[in-house]
């Protein structure tokens, strides 16, 4: 058993005295490119990497959910509701991912009158605050064993929309359907190419072994929060642009078009980042398409001064990450995430990776700054439950 499901089984054990029923586990994801385009209705395209979170469950004789965690830099506590009481509301901290999502599933199907509760442990190595998706491993690990549990017969794509619903109304993360999308859809090898607009889902190949590539992440430890790290604000100049070019929203909006609309310059550049970078996701596609990843560094290089100059979601932590990771060698790199903190990816040759990752850690010695925690990923298959034997 991978020790992360390990980990969860023995957190069981230790929390409720009582072996567990059931596994499963989630993926967290990287997005190769596409930032803050998803809740504009444009395309993205993200991976699940091979750090999951792991939930062990074991079904009670009542209607009483309970869940307790073993996930770095939370103290082991124990949250729990009835699913007669669900609500969105008065909920915090990492209740609000669990129980949240709980809520939400019974709000895209009827929680059948003979469902019973459960007890679980969450245990994961998906980074917190990284910018890797952790929350959205939690709520898809969540929804798709509660569909499983309990009958629901919801899809792919509505336990995505759990995940959403969770996040917006109940952590109170203004953000789109990508990570939770990501998570559920991921493959072995492979990116999820998402139409956010239209909810078309396909699978790209990376071949990423096949080119001799490599995906590093750096992480800089600068933790954020979507709720207060000015994700709103930007989301609400997005909106602002549309309603201004009279389009539904800035998947329709062309580059012409905004230039010309007379918008004041904060609003302009929020907007001309996300039209942008929808053709960026484009070009990236057709690269992967046409056989190497090697192709597209100067895309995920456009992508990052972009997010730096026109949607200032970037930090000097960020920036340095992604100058020392080009100097070093490497293919091509970007911040990945929300912004405001977390990590930078880059695509590297897969027998650089040490020295590379000396390098960025003697940049960032050199600025005065923490060390930064660098690591591979591999593109990994999504959310499923596991065996427990």
């Amino acid at each position: 058993m991978d020790a992360v499901l390990q980990h969860a089984v023995d957190g069981f054990r230790r929390a409720f005295d009582a072996e567990p029923d059931s596994l499963w586990s989630a993926p967290g994801r990287v997005n190769l490119i596409g930032e803050h385009t998803d809740y504009n209705g444009g395309f993205v395209l993200p991976f699940g990497i091979d750090r999951r979170t792991a939930m062990a469950v074991r079904m009670r004789d009542d209607r009483i959910v309970r869940f307790t965690t073993a996930l770095p830099g939370h103290p082991v506590e124990v949250v729990e509701a009835s699913l007669d009481d669900l609500a969105p509301t008065g909920l915090t901290d990492w209740g609000a991912y669990v129980l949240g999502t709980v809520w939400a599933a019974g709000t895209a199907a009827e929680i059948p009158a003979e469902a019973r509760g459960f007890d679980a442990t969450l245990a994961s190595t998906v980074p917190i605050g990284a910018g890797l998706s952790s929350s959205a491993a939690v709520e898809s690990v969540v929804a798709i064993a509660v569909d499983e549990l309990w009958g629901l017969g919801l899809s792919r794509l509505e336990l995505a929309k759990v995940g959403r619903k969770a996040e917006n109304e109940a952590v109170g993360a203004p953000t789109g359907i990508m990570d939770q999308v990501a998570v559920l859809f991921a493959r072995d090898d492979a990116a999820v190419f998402l139409d956010c607009r239209d909810l078309v889902v396909e699978s790209i190949d990376l071949r990423l072994t096949a080119t001799g590539c490599a995906v590093l992440v750096i992480d800089t430890r600068e933790s954020h929060a979507h709720a207060t790290g000015g994700y709103a604000a930007r989301r609400a100049s997005c909106e602002a642009a549309a309603a201004a070019l009279g389009v539904p929203s800035l998947r329709e909006a062309t580059l012409p078009a905004l230039l010309a609309a007379g918008l004041d310059d904060e609003t302009t550049r929020r907007a001309r980042h996300v039209v942008t970078e929808n053709e960026r996701v484009l070009e990236t596609v057709a690269a992967l398409r046409a056989g190497d990843i090697r192709d597209v560094g100067a895309l995920l290089l456009a992508s990052h001064a972009s997010m730096r100059d026109d949607f200032e979601i970037s930090t000097p932590a960020l920036d340095l990450a992604v100058e020392s990771v080009m100097a070093a060698g490497a293919i091509g790199a970007r911040m990945t995430g929300g912004g405001f903190g977390g990590a930078a990816i880059a695509v590297v040759q897969a027998d650089r990776v040490e020295p590379i990752a000396a390098a960025i850690a003697a940049a960032f010695a050199d600025a005065g700054l923490p060390a930064p925690s660098t690591f591979t990923v591999r593109p990994s298959d999504g959310a499923r439950r596991e065996d427990l034997a």
